[in-house]
């Protein structure tokens, strides 16, 4: 039986690149986790419109789109106002920082990330990871 403390944590990726993508969904793929992801902008936002998390790890440019995370985090702003919001960028300029911090992210991180300081970050908010979980067995 599960209690409203054992719920799962339900985490969201959005990202475009796969290879970034599937790490970051093989990452939080542990047991307590319901992980969702999404390629594109459309996809990530009609994830949002239908589901609450309590983690959006997000790319901030997404298929060309230059503020498409930009998109992602104004959304979930509104939908999941209690999600932990983490920003990926390989273009970490002041304005995009500042934009992104505005619209509630709580961490900007500039690609390669070091998936430990992601685990780190997301376990603030409960969200257990596989480092969390290989230390367990």
């Amino acid at each position: 039986m599960t209690t409203p403390a054992e719920a799962p944590k339900s985490v969201l990726i959005v990202e475009d690149e796969q290879s970034i993508r599937d790490i970051l969904v093989e990452l939080f793929d542990v047991e307590g986790n319901a992980v969702s992801s999404a390629e594109l902008l459309p996809d990530a936002l009609e994830r949002l419109r239908t589901q609450r998390f309590d983690l959006v790890v997000t790319d901030l440019r997404l298929g060309g789109k230059r503020d498409g995370g930009l998109q992602v985090m104004a959304l979930a702003g509104m939908l999941s106002p209690d999600a932990m919001v983490l920003v990926l960028t390989a273009y970490p300029d002041d304005s995009n920082r500042q934009a992104s911090f505005r619209l509630g992210a709580l961490h900007f991180l500039e690609k390669p990330v070091d998936l430990a300081t992601i685990a780190q970050h997301a376990s603030t908010v409960g969200v257990r990871t596989a480092f969390a979980s290989a230390g367990r067995d």
